[in-house]
């Protein structure tokens, strides 16, 4: 298998690093006077989620790239304990679990097109389109001359996720959501 070099970086690159499947979220390097470049990686872990900082020589180290795919796939139904998608180039369907899809369950909804992870062949997650529409099932009524400040209230999603509104949104009306932060874009005519 290939190896990369410190010039082979980028963001979003998947590497693997002690056996366990990392994407790089950041990364500098450091020259100082008289000592090796130094580069500081900051990297997310695919397995756990987490993410952490990890400094390296520049010279003295190589990374293998890491057994990471994806395939496009729709969100079919929930059975009461698996979550079931279905591979858009292949049909076949995949089972994942409440603590596989972790935060992304807040903006999941039947018939969603998103991205599932595989590392070396299993499953490890999803990546959810960056804006979703839902629906505001419940939204109490805005008051009149609260809106000097921009003000906002709860309002709750089809999906069961409550989140923070301006008070011009009402029940029934669909919004647009940003799934990497979870707040409110706009509202969808």
């Amino acid at each position: 298998m290939a190896t990369l070099n410190f010039g082979d970086l980028r963001k979003g690159l998947a590497i693997e690093i002690d056996g366990q499947p990392f994407e790089v979220v950041d990364y500098t390097r450091h020259k100082m006077q008289q000592r090796a470049p130094v580069t500081r990686v900051k990297v997310k872990n695919l397995l756990s989620g987490s993410v952490t900082e990890k400094t390296f020589q520049a010279y003295e180290t190589s990374f293998t790239p890491a057994d990471v795919s994806s395939a496009e796939a729709q969100y079919l139904f929930y059975d009461g304990e698996f979550y079931t998608f279905m591979d858009m180039d292949t049909y076949d369907q995949h089972h994942l679990t409440q603590d596989q899809l972790g935060d992304s369950l807040n903006y999941l909804k039947e018939e969603i097109t998103l991205e599932i992870s595989f590392y070396k062949g299993a499953i490890i997650g999803v990546k959810l389109p960056t804006f979703v529409d839902l629906e505001v099932t419940y939204s109490p009524p805005g008051l009149r001359g609260d809106t000097a400040q921009g003000g906002t209230k709860p309002a709750t999603l089809e999906t069961g996720h409550t989140l923070n509104v301006p008070l011009f949104v009402n029940e029934g009306q669909t919004i647009k959501v940003d799934t990497r932060n979870g707040q409110y874009v706009e509202r969808v005519t």
